[in-house]
């Protein structure tokens, strides 16, 4: 048997630190994507360690573990979202939907210590092309939103990576209930606005991330010099915080011209491999 699961990685448009707090958030898939194989063995295991535990605890059989990711690690793209969904899909053999996505989180928070939402697991299993994801984190409904032509994202890379297990990601200090009052007002705005409303709103929402305190100075003057950029729309630091990517609305492809444009995609998938 052999089994391999293609995972995309994430964007969120908005609603950041919210999802372990019954707030509402707006992500999509993008193209970027992790690749896993998983080859069925007699006995024993191979592969990376840290692989291995994950797959152990998703009750995964003997195998061959080999993982191709072209997400980038550490930039709150959720590389180790995408890793674990991809290791209970092939463990399971079946996208059991919400049951996937919370195995996945399950094993992320046992595993490698990361007090996680269900945000990025969401957005993996359950985008489409040309969509956003508006997930309610109070019920976990969901409402495919067309993203519009006017919505043009930049990813700009912070140069600081982190990990999720050695921040304060999750913890009592990354909470404010004014944040997430506040988060889920602009998410809701967020719906059919234009360009320019939407990028005032992700100036909004780092403001807030900032008050919250999961941001570094050295973001804070990215984003400030991006924000006061010509052609720039909005930008905001994007995923649990510490560094990684920002997220940047631009008028047109001609801003920031040597950064492409994020295209969203499908939701993972699970191949049979003969």
């Amino acid at each position: 048997m052999h089994r391999r699961a293609i995972v995309p990685a994430r964007v969120n448009i908005i609603g950041e630190h919210v999802d372990n707090h019954g707030g509402i958030s707006l992500p999509f898939a993008t193209g970027e994507s992790l690749v896993m194989d998983a080859i069925q063995r007699n006995e024993g295991y191979s592969g990376d360690e840290q692989v291995i535990r994950l797959w152990k605890e998703a009750g995964g059989w003997p195998a061959d573990l080999a993982v191709n990711s072209r997400i980038p690690i550490g930039k709150g793209m959720s590389s180790s979202a995408a890793l674990c969904v991809a290791i209970v899909l092939c463990a399971r053999g079946v996208n059991e939907g919400i049951e996937t996505c919370r195995e996945a989180r399950r094993i992320e928070r046992v595993v490698l210590e990361n007090d996680c939402g269900l945000l990025d697991q969401i957005a993996m299993i359950f985008s489409t092309k040309g969509h956003a994801v508006l997930v309610d984190f109070s019920d976990l409904s969901m409402e495919q939103i067309p993203l519009p032509a006017s919505w043009i994202f930049k990813l700009v890379d912070s140069g600081i990576s982190r990990t999720l297990s050695s921040t304060d990601y999750g913890k009592s200090g990354s909470y404010s209930k004014e944040h997430v009052t506040n988060e889920v007002r602009r998410v809701l705005e967020s719906k059919g606005a234009s360009a320019e409303d939407l990028g005032q709103l992700l100036n909004e929402s780092h403001s807030s991330l900032i008050s919250l305190g999961v941001s570094l100075t050295e973001i804070d003057c990215m984003v400030d010099d991006l924000q006061r950029m010509d052609g720039v729309l909005g930008a905001r630091m994007m995923g649990g915080g510490f560094g990684g990517m920002i997220l940047v609305l631009v008028k047109n492809e001609d801003v920031l011209p040597s950064i492409p444009v994020v295209v969203s995609s499908d939701s993972a998938r699970l191949e049979e491999v003969l």
